[in-house]
């Protein structure tokens, strides 16, 4: 894993039902084991996790490949990796 660019954790999203009001802590390495969120794998590197503030209960399409433009969920951009 470079100082820029994440590993690529899998190339499709991760479907995640959300309660409201809950937070979680979205991996932005592609190194954590409990994809999408964050199991400390990052440390030592210049990634943190990013919080994740449910507004409410649904099914969240959170991005797999690190590598999305618009922030933690999905935007296709998998498909050119």
């Amino acid at each position: 894993m470079s100082a820029n660019k994440p590993h690529i954790a899998q190339k499709s999203p991760c479907a995640v039902a959300v309660e409201a009001g809950k937070s979680y802590w979205y991996c932005t390495c592609g190194k954590s084991a409990t994809q999408p969120f964050c199991d400390g794998n990052h440390k030592g590197t210049s990634f943190v996790p990013t919080e994740y503030k449910a507004e409410k209960s649904e099914t969240v399409y959170f991005c797999g490949c690190k590598h999305n433009a618009s922030g933690m969920t999905c935007d296709g951009s998998h498909q050119k990796l």
